[in-house]
């Protein structure tokens, strides 16, 4: 039988008693105290509370258990140990901030998914964020609007004028900005009857009616910019020279200009008239000094038929040697794709990067069309 830890308070009742401010001189469960096959145990039949059993995952995975360990020992799935363990963290910073007895007998019995929501705030925030949803009676859904309005409430310079730093405030504001913007006036009026629901100060309730008593008024609102923002680099083009296309004089090659681009959007500043824009893989805006030529599938295929053109990536600062590589080569005075088995003779020009075929044209009626699809 596996052996209970005895006359040794839970975690849960030691954050409720320091939350209402009663003296309690036994000391937290120190690390060595903790028996990992008790918790285990304790999880398996679903002893206490969501808090402890967050507190008992966390602990467990600090003494190296993974979370599948964990899964396939009780039956809490890595996901659920997450949100627990994240939220009993919540409930924990909320309790030594003080919150309500009434809330934090609540969210130690039931509530976690709500709390989970909360780990994006600051300390102050979510004891605050807490009262007002056990006020509220808010779920989960609930708990992710008032969440959401708070943090970017918390990240303005300074708080709107008439609304006080309250969750019930952030969340009014929200809806007083979004009916602001609406000219629908069905949509103007539930989005600001919607604010007043959870508007808390009488200033942030005047400033939503405020917005009724313009809904007969014919407003000009500025439309949107059309605003975007890049998001990876594969979204910002890559403009490389073109040297022209096989069979190629090897001075052309070396004749072409390094690119440099500048600022945030890579603009190019140059003489070169003939430039190819490739998508920014990772491959293209690793190459150092990029230029491109074009070849038919021959001129790198020798069993190929010339009959689709190529469009071949080179680096011009990539010149060392690597028997996995193919590079472009000086031949007689002309460029060659060659692969090299062993350190050539010749000058290397350059590393092969990536070689391009263009987008596949799909014909109607062929009935190879299906096999290049699934190709």
């Amino acid at each position: 039988m596996v052996p209970r830890i005895a006359k040794q308070p839970a975690n849960l009742q030691i954050l409720l008693t320091l939350s209402l401010n009663i003296v309690n001189d036994t000391p937290p469960p120190s690390t060595s105290e903790f028996d990992p096959e008790a918790a285990l145990l304790r999880l398996r039949r679903k002893e206490g509370n969501w808090v402890e059993w967050g507190q008992s995952c966390q602990q467990l995975q600090k003494l190296t258990y993974t979370p599948q360990q964990i899964f396939e020992a009780t039956g809490f799935e890595p996901i659920q140990q997450n949100q627990i363990i994240v939220a009993s963290q919540v409930y924990a910073t909320m309790l030594e901030l003080g919150v309500k007895a009434a809330t934090a007998s609540h969210y130690g019995r039931v509530g976690s998914d709500s709390l989970y929501e909360l780990r994006i705030l600051s300390k102050e925030d979510r004891a605050a964020v807490a009262d007002f949803l056990f006020d509220r009676n808010l779920d989960s859904e609930g708990s992710k609007e008032v969440t959401k309005a708070v943090k970017e409430y918390a990240d303005l310079r300074r708080l709107p004028e008439h609304f006080i730093k309250h969750p019930g405030d952030a969340v009014a504001y929200q809806y007083w900005r979004y009916a602001s913007q609406q000219n629908n006036l069905m949509e103007k009026t539930r989005l600001v009857a919607r604010g007043l629901i959870f508007a808390h100060s009488n200033g942030a309730r005047q400033e939503l009616e405020k917005l009724l008593g313009k809904l007969d008024v014919t407003t000009v609102v500025a439309p949107k910019l059309p605003l975007y923002r890049l998001e990876s680099d594969e979204e910002l083009p890559t403009f490389i020279p073109v040297a022209g296309k096989l069979p190629l004089a090897t001075q052309v090659l070396q004749d072409i200009p390094r690119t440099k681009t500048e600022g945030a959007f890579d603009i190019l500043n140059t003489t070169w008239t003939r430039w190819v824009g490739l998508p920014g893989w990772q491959a293209v805006r690793g190459a150092t000094n990029p230029v491109v030529l074009l070849a038919a599938n021959n001129d790198l295929l020798p069993d190929a038929e010339a009959t689709e053109e190529l469009l071949v990536l080179i680096d011009r600062a990539a010149t060392d040697w690597d028997e996995f590589k193919y590079y472009a080569i000086d031949r007689s005075g002309q460029v060659a794709i060659q692969w090299l088995q062993q350190a050539p003779t010749e000058t290397i020009l350059g590393q092969v990067v990536l070689v391009l075929r263009p987008k596949r044209m799909l014909t109607s009626g062929n009935p190879n069309d299906l096999w290049q699809m699934e190709e």
